[in-house]
Order: structure tokens, then C-alpha cells, then sequence
């Protein structure tokens, strides 16, 4: 007996001629993966492959790099500029002259009525290093607004904050070579396997090589938290007590490198006196983790060799997020783990590029980790460009976070947004979507007209995407690794570099400012403002064949450095970027400010990423591949807590929460708690229609993942048509 059709027609792979590769680097998350774009005699892309070569990801994609040069012909690409004068009007297609005079001339007209703050600008952090500076430059040198910031506040500024504080710095002082030396690995918050999967296959290797523990702390059973050896389901937002109840238990029983602390910290007696408040016994009923557990976990970590953390979003998107780093960093140098291989406190980046615009967009500062703050900064870039150091603002302006409520109030009038989506990414979709119809001007730049934010805008700029465009980007472990340009950009849009650029002519400083034609010169002019005594970020030894010759190369990388390799970890010398050269132990006191589950409102929710997808979906949802896996908003449920409500498998449901509702569908499993449910964010109106959003008070970086909501089934035929007629791409 046959079984099976009776003529079988095989999967067949058709075959594709590539007549030249084009070295690339991954546009999606911070990895930093090598790319190999295949082009066909027409200059076609056909297919894509790992750069075996590179010591990142060495041959390795996941599905989104796999999948990315689908991008280059995605549906809902910009083709021309559109304008329109009110944001409920139809478009128009105008000239890129057209495009750009009007914004100019309404940038102007705001900042004349209503003051030169009233105008902010909100970039990325998926742009190009060159394109950052370049904006920089723009923004902080022509057009001369101080409200002016990157969305990476809403995923990396907790750690830029937490590194200042205790290392007078940003910059990971890491690498993932530190997999390889460590005798213990923590993670907080972080779910790698889906949200960073090639450095999870690092770390796997690495561990198959030498079996140390892997610690996992998260309130959800993550794919992560399978894999760990010891998972610690942690309340949310509890992290700080927990560290500070690790950190007592270090002190009590003598574990820590009192010479470390001695010769390389400040504020050791202020730390011990807040910790020795955190006993386990206290603190279990707080953290939600037994105070025998805590003694174990606190043991391994301070006896091992070399023991290193890690973290994401989950301490990141939090009210105690800077305070969680500050924590981070405090138990690594009580153990004397920073600076040395396997110890390090790495925070794993979110975007592409994320830092490149830490270094060197003037979103915070000024380029080069450059503060406004100081006036030998504002004269020592005034003076580079060529223009009055009394132009440049005495202080930071507002972050995006504090933006957004600015245009409730009425302070800020018109916003540039660059390649941003926050009608899906911020929290509290119903109210932002009032601040974006209150705009008297708006201007999106996005490489897709359709992203959901343009709905609102009054000028749209088709932007290039990705390798449409040439330049760096600079990875979690400060990596900097190079895209070359493999096509012509799409249609009639342009690269981000040449808008700025261009931009830059319609404001007077403009005509003193040199803007360079091609992203290299750009470099250039960063390699220079990157020399300089004690400054750590240094790329001045760099050029974009090293780079590529290398794979990447870590900064810093000096002018007087030979080979192709640069510093692999920081503070390996024991000296800080402070005042007196030693880190800052920050005493963390734990206010329970989260809204928590209540008797109206009974779930926590969390939310966090998929593999497949990346943010809001500007891009993955559009690549079939990527979409076909989670195509509809989806809630994870206990099956028990589901029970009770008579909820079934697959069913909608309708989430309420003191902001607003969503209905998504339910997906029973055992990896939430009775108490917790939990949503991919990456869909737009949905998990931010409920999320709070409390800012932390150092990073101005929202809570997204500590609310409360209830559940409630709804007419299912009715869930159904909504869901089907939800945007969708």
C-alpha cells in the first residue's frame, strides 16, 4: 500500500544567480548581524545570507535578517512627497522643493508666533550613525528648538541613565565574548531567544562549552526562562528589592571583593545602610521570591569566578528603570564583576542603532557623549561648526515622553517625526491620538506611507530604507559595523542623510554650517570629535573599509591603535568616567508606585516581543513570512484564571483598563501566572490602548509593563468582524 498523493510534486528551491554580494549589517535589533545582499546581473536583490566571517552572528540569521530583503519591494512604500493642509484632507503628491520649502517655512512660522521651542523634532533609533550626526547638526545648529529627542527614550534610556549614575558614562562595558569567560549569567527582563536570538545562540555555544548557570528573572515563564537553569518569577517591578535582598545577603555573609570596593567605588557605607533594610525574609513578600532562594542565587552569584548580568526591557520600561540599572551595576562591582572578562553589566540594546543616536545625535547632549550642561562642550562644537556657542540651549530639553504632554498643554505647536510610529509605540494610544489632532503642523518621515501616524500628518517625506542608503551603525557591545549602499533608493524617495542635508539650505545657519555631501565626510567629522584625552568613545582610528575588513570593530578605537581590532570591554583599568575616577554605589530605596491588580481591575499585564516581529510592525507585518506566524493581536492567559471566567481557547476577549479597551484573542497557556496576562506590543490599537505609562524619574522612560486590567468575553461573531476589518498590512 502507497500512501501519500500517488505523484508527489517535492519542494524545490528555485535557483538564484547572484552575480555580486554587497556587504551589509542587519537593520532590524541591536546584534549587529553581518549581512550579504545577493544582487542578479540587473542589479536586482534575489537573496540574502549570514557573513560567515563576521564574529557576531558568523553565518547566522534569524527569520526577521533571513527575511529583510523583502523590504526593499514591501507594500505601502513612500514614493513621492505628500502634503495637505488639514491632516483629515486627502494628499497631494508635490516636489521634494516643494516638500521641504513648506516645512521650512511652517518650522519658522511656529518658532516666530510661538517661540523656537515650540517646534520638536522625534527621531529614531534605526537610522544610520552619519544620519544621526547629520540631524544633530540640523536640529541642535540650525534649526535651534531644545525639544528635540530619539524614541530609544522609550527602551534605552533607563540604561544611559543608570550607566551616568554609576559610571559617570554611557557605553556597555561588555561584550558577548564575556559569554565565554563567565562562571555565572543573570538575566533581568529579558526574553533573548525571541527578542535577540543570534546573541542567545551565542550564549548557548558558549554555555555547551562550559556549563555555567544560567539565571533567569521574569514574571512570565519566557522561552528563556524554560532554558535557565533557575527561573525566579518576580513580581513586577519588584527588581530593585530583589537585588537589594541579594546585595544584603553578599554583605552578611562576607562575599563581597572588599578590595574592589575599596580601591575602585564611592558611597559604600551610604549602600550598605539602605541594603541592610532588604533582609530576605522581608523582602520575599515584596519580590514574590523566597528568601532561601534569594540566599542561593546571591551565593552563586558572588562565589563564581566571574559572573556578568544582563538586561532588557523589562527592567528598562519601568518607574524604578534607572533605579533597576543603578542596582545592576551596584551588585557587579560589590562582586568585583566590571571590567574583567565574563563580568560586565550589559544592557542589551533594543534598535539597530540605538546607540548611534546615544553617541551621536545631540538628542541629549551634544555629539560624542558631549553634555549641554558644560560650557566647554558648547563651545568645543560651536566652534567645530562654526557657529555662536550662545545658540546652543544651557540644559537638556524635554524627552519624547515629556514631548507628547507638551502638545496637550499647548507649549509645543509642530513636530517632525523620523521613522517613529507613536500611535502604536506609546502608551495611552486614546490620549496621544488627541495631542496628534491638536498639532498645528506635522511632518512624518518613514520609509512607509502607510504607517499608522501619518494619518495625522500635514507633510509626509518618503524616506529610503535600510541598504538603500550607506553608513554605520554601532551594536550592543559598541560594535561599529558598516552598511554599503546595494541599490538606488526606492520610487522618488531619499536617503535620511540627503533630507537633513537639504533641509539644512532653508535655515541661515545652514550657510555656515558645512553639511558634507556623502556620509563618509560625516564620519569623518566624527572621527575627529571623538579624539581626545580620557574620552572613551574614540572611533578616530576607523574608516569604513577597516570596518568592513573587520566585520566591525568596538570602540574605542584609537588613531594610534594597529590591527583591526579595538577595546573589547571598558574599565578594565578600574578607572570611571568621574570626577575622582571611581564608580558611584547608588543607595535604591523601593517605592511601590505600580498601579497593581485590584478587586475592578484583578490582572497584571505585561507585554513584551514575538520573534518574528519587530516594534510596531512598520516593517515585519508587511513581509509575509514574518506576518504569517502572528498575524492578529493575541493575549497569553492561565488556563485556571480562564476557567473561572469561562473563557475558552481562542476566543476574544475584551481587556479593560482605567485608560481604555482592546479586544484580542485568547491563548491559553500555563506561561502566565493565575494573577497576569500577557500581549506582544507589536500590534497597532491594542496593548497601548490599556498601558499606563508612569515615567520614571531619572530616565523620563515610561512603565509600559506594570498596569492592571480586567478580562471579559464579548459576542464572538462581532470580536471577529473588528479583528478582520483591524488594519492590517
Amino acid at each position: 500500500m502507497i500512501f501519500g498523493r500517488k505523484n508527489r510534486k517535492p519542494i524545490t528551491i528555485p535557483k538564484k544567480e547572484v552575480a555580486e554580494w554587497k556587504y551589509s549589517t542587519c537593520n532590524y535589533c541591536s546584534t549587529g548581524c553581518a549581512i550579504e545582499i545577493g544582487l542578479d546581473k540587473e542589479g536586482k536583490v534575489v537573496t540574502s545570507r549570514g557573513h560567515a566571517g563576521a564574529d557576531v552572528n558568523r553565518g547566522k540569521l534569524c527569520i526577521k535578517g533571513l527575511l529583510e530583503t523583502e523590504l526593499f519591494e514591501s507594500d505601502g512604500r513612500g514614493t513621492e512627497p505628500l502634503i495637505r493642509d488639514k491632516y483629515h484632507e486627502d494628499f497631494k503628491t508635490t516636489s521634494w522643493d516643494h516638500a521641504l520649502d513648506h516645512t521650512a517655512e511652517k518650522i519658522k512660522e511656529i518658532q516666530g508666533k510661538y517661540g523656537r521651542d515650540s517646534f520638536a523634532v522625534i527621531s529614531t533609533g534605526q537610522l544610520l550613525t552619519e544620519e544621526f550626526y547629520t540631524l544633530g547638526k540640523l536640529v541642535r545648529g540650525c534649526i535651534g528648538t531644545n525639544n528635540y529627542d530619539g524614541n530609544t527614550t522609550l527602551c534605552m534610556a533607563s540604561a544611559v541613565s543608570g550607566y551616568k549614575r554609576s559610571f559617570g558614562s554611557d557605553g556597555p562595558p561588555g561584550c558577548y565574548g564575556d559569554f565565554e569567560h563567565t562562571d555565572c549569567f543573570m538575566a533581568f527582563g529579558s526574553n533573548l531567544p525571541e527578542q535577540h536570538p543570534v546573541i542567545y545562540w551565542r550564549l548557548k555555544e558558549a554555555k555547551e562549552k562550559r556549563n555555567f548557570p544560567i539565571i533567569v528573572v521574569d514574571p512570565r515563564v519566557t522561552m528563556f526562562a524554560q532554558f535557565a537553569d533557575i527561573h525566579l518569577p518576580i513580581t513586577p517591578g519588584t527588581d530593585c528589592v530583589l537585588l537589594n535582598a541579594m546585595m544584603y545577603v553578599i554583605f552578611d555573609e562576607g562575599l563581597e571583593d572588599q578590595a574592589y570596593l575599596e580601591a575602585h567605588t564611592n558611597n559604600l557605607e551610604e549602600l550598605k545602610e539602605v541594603v541592610a533594610k532588604y533582609d530576605p525574609k522581608s523582602a520575599q513578600h515584596i519580590c514574590g521570591i523566597d528568601e532561601d532562594r534569594i540566599r542561593m542565587v546571591a551565593r552563586i552569584y558572588a562565589k563564581a569566578g566571574a559572573a556578568m548580568s544582563i538586561w532588557t526591557m523589562g527592567i528598562n520600561q519601568s518607574t524604578h528603570g534607572s533605579d533597576g540599572v543603578a542596582n545592576i551595576n551596584n551588585l557587579n562591582l560589590v562582586t568585583g564583576n566590571i571590567g574583567k572578562p565574563g563580568g560586565t553589566s550589559l544592557s542589551i540594546t533594543g534598535q539597530c542603532n540605538a546607540m548611534g543616536t546615544r553617541e551621536w545625535s545631540s538628542c541629549s547632549g551634544l555629539p560624542g557623549y558631549r553634555a549641554l550642561e558644560k560650557p566647554e562642550h558648547r563651545e568645543e562644537i560651536a566652534n567645530y561648526w562654526g557657529i555662536d556657542p550662545s545658540f546652543f540651549p544651557e540644559k537638556r530639553g524635554l524627552a519624547q515622553t515629556d514631548i507628547f504632554p507638551a502638545i496637550e498643554t499647548g507649549e509645543i505647536k509642530g513636530l517632525w517625526l523620523i521613522a517613529t510610529n507613536p500611535m502604536t509605540s506609546m502608551a495611552n494610544t486614546p490620549r496621544i491620538r488627541k495631542m496628534m489632532e491638536k498639532l498645528e503642523f506635522l511632518v512624518v518621515q518613514d520609509c512607509y506611507k502607510d504607517v499608522e501616524t501619518n494619518e495625522y500628518s500635514h507633510v509626509f517625506f518618503p524616506a529610503s530604507v535600510w541598504a538603500e542608503k550607506e553608513g554605520c551603525h554601532t551594536n550592543t557591545e559598541r560594535r561599529v559595523s558598516i552598511t554599503r549602499n546595494a541599490m538606488k533608493p526606492h520610487a522618488n524617495s531619499k536617503p535620511d542623510f540627503w533630507v537633513f542635508n537639504q533641509m539644512a539650505k532653508r535655515f541661515d545657519n545652514g550657510k555656515v554650517i558645512r553639511f558634507p555631501e556623502k556620509p563618509e565626510e560625516a564620519f569623518d567629522e566624527m572621527k575627529h570629535l571623538s579624539k581626545g584625552e580620557n574620552r572613551i568613545l574614540d572611533i578616530s582610528g576607523m574608516t569604513y573599509d577597516k570596518i568592513e575588513a573587520a566585520r566591525g570593530i568596538q570602540w574605542p578605537f584609537r588613531e594610534s591603535d594597529e590591527g583591526l581590532k579595538g577595546e573589547a570591554r571598558l574599565y578594565t583599568d578600574g578607572k570611571f568616567q568621574t570626577p575622582n575616577g571611581k564608580a558611584n554605589l547608588i543607595a535604591v530605596n523601593f517605592f511601590n508606585n505600580n498601579e497593581q491588580p485590584c478587586g475592578e481591575y484583578p490582572f497584571w499585564l505585561n507585554s513584551g516581543r514575538v520573534v518574528e516581529h519587530f516594534h510596531t510592525r512598520t516593517r515585519t507585518g508587511k513581509i509575509g513570512n514574518c506576518n504569517k506566524f502572528s498575524p492578529t493581536p493575541f493575549m497569553e492567559m492561565n488556563p485556571d484564571a480562564a476557567e473561572e471566567l469561562n473563557i475558552q481557547h481562542q476566543q476574544y476577549v475584551r481587556l479593560t483598563s482605567r485608560r481604555g479597551d482592546a479586544v484580542v484573542m485568547v491563548q491559553l497557556t500555563q506561561r502566565v501566572p493565575r494573577n497576569m496576562v500577557f500581549i506582544p506590543f507589536h500590534y497597532y490599537d491594542c496593548v497601548n490602548r490599556l498601558s499606563l505609562g508612569l515615567l520614571d524619574p531619572h530616565s523620563r522612560q515610561p512603565a509600559f509593563k506594570q498596569c492592571s486590567v480586567r478580562v471579559e468575553p464579548v459576542d464572538q461573531a462581532e470580536a471577529a468582524r473588528l479583528n478582520a476589518e483591524r488594519r492590517t498590512f
